[in-house]
């Protein structure tokens, strides 16, 4: 079968175009705004001298993630949470992922007692919040950790490892990386997958939106997503390197 037209020209295992610019916001301990096609994410690290109640004189830190949807960022204008009094089911199943993935990536010992706060910010969404989510956040954390180590408040950065996240899917049987909305919203199937630097899986979420997901397109679909990963990868150590 033939692939499906993709935006910009690309191949089913081309990613979108990636930018990851630092220090976006320049009052926060690590910062970038990520942008993967026309989505567009800011990713702040705020850090805190304490941790939850729950963990408190242990001698060991934490990391945990908020996410949302600013009200334009679809088009059609989104209420915000807090005039709906609640916040979306959806927001706060995202923010988790963001939260377990990037502690994957952490040495809480090395952190000390200590919080670090990930909020991620979608201003424009075109397909893939999540994960942009989850690439720009682990940036933000690694250039907050290199600040912590530079003012002297830690003696190494606590980072275990790289991490970044893409999205793949079935479209029309075949399998692509990184889909746009277009394609996400006619998928026969759509995954998530979140990898270190070494290939080690720290997540994998799909799901069969028409048709069930044979072993093969699975292996398929973890392929394209590695060799997407690597691509993001290249572009997180670019932004690292010209913060440094």
């Amino acid at each position: 079968m033939s692939a499906p037209e993709r935006s910009g020209g690309r191949g089913p295992g081309d990613p979108r175009d990636i930018e990851i610019m630092p220090g976006f916001v320049p009052t926060a301990a690590g910062s970038v705004l990520m942008r993967q096609g026309e989505t567009r994410v800011i990713c702040t690290a705020s850090v805190q001298e304490s941790v939850p109640k729950w963990m408190a004189g242990r001698g060991t830190g934490w990391v945990t993630a908020e996410y949302a949807m600013l009200p334009a960022s679809t088009g059609q204008r989104k209420p915000r949470d807090v005039a709906k009094g609640r916040q979306d089911g959806r927001g706060v199943e995202i923010q988790r992922l963001i939260g377990r993935s990037l502690r994957g990536v952490v040495d809480f010992a090395a952190l000390g007692e200590r919080t670090v706060y990930l909020d991620c910010d979608v201003l424009t969404a075109d397909g893939g919040t999540r994960c942009a989510s989850i690439t720009g956040a682990y940036v933000a954390l690694e250039l907050a950790c290199a600040a912590l180590v530079a003012d002297g408040r830690l003696e190494r950065s606590p980072l275990t490892g790289t991490l970044a996240a893409i999205s793949c899917g079935v479209v029309d049987g075949v399998p692509l990386c990184d889909l746009d909305y277009a394609e996400d919203s006619q998928a026969e199937v759509d995954a998530n997958f979140v990898m270190t630097g070494e290939g080690g899986l720290i997540e994998v979420q799909a799901t069969a939106e028409r048709t069930p997901l044979s072993r093969a397109h699975l292996g398929d679909l973890l392929e394209l997503a590695a060799g997407g990963i690597s691509i993001l990868h290249d572009a997180q150590r670019a932004a690292t390197g010209a913060a440094a």
